[in-house]
């Protein structure tokens, strides 16, 4: 596991995660950091609490519009299809003979 130090609205926080999963916890606190930086200048929401919880609305907004049309795949989010893209290439990569590939 790595320690990830971050800070938003001007607390830090201590993290920690796998190191294949840094980037993206990097990008996902610059994310968060980012729109709550954006809530805040607005003036209209005061409190990190209360910023958190609109940041955090917003960001589940962001999560549900990813998600997947109707049909075979509807109501997959977009994580849980690259899963099921991982978990296939890997069932082929087993499969098919490694001369195979073009």
């Amino acid at each position: 596991m790595e320690r990830v130090d971050i800070s938003i609205l001007g607390r830090e926080y201590t993290l920690s995660c796998p190191a294949e999963e840094k980037s993206a916890l990097t990008a996902a606190v610059q994310h968060v950091s980012q729109l709550a930086g954006r809530i805040q200048g607005t003036g209209k929401v005061s409190g990190n609490e209360r910023i958190a919880v609109m940041a955090a609305i917003q960001i589940a907004v962001e999560l549900l519009s990813v998600r997947a049309p109707d049909g075979p795949l509807g109501g997959l989010a977009v994580g849980d299809f690259k899963r099921k893209i991982d978990a296939l290439n890997a069932i082929l990569d087993t499969a098919l003979p490694s001369g195979s590939q073009n």
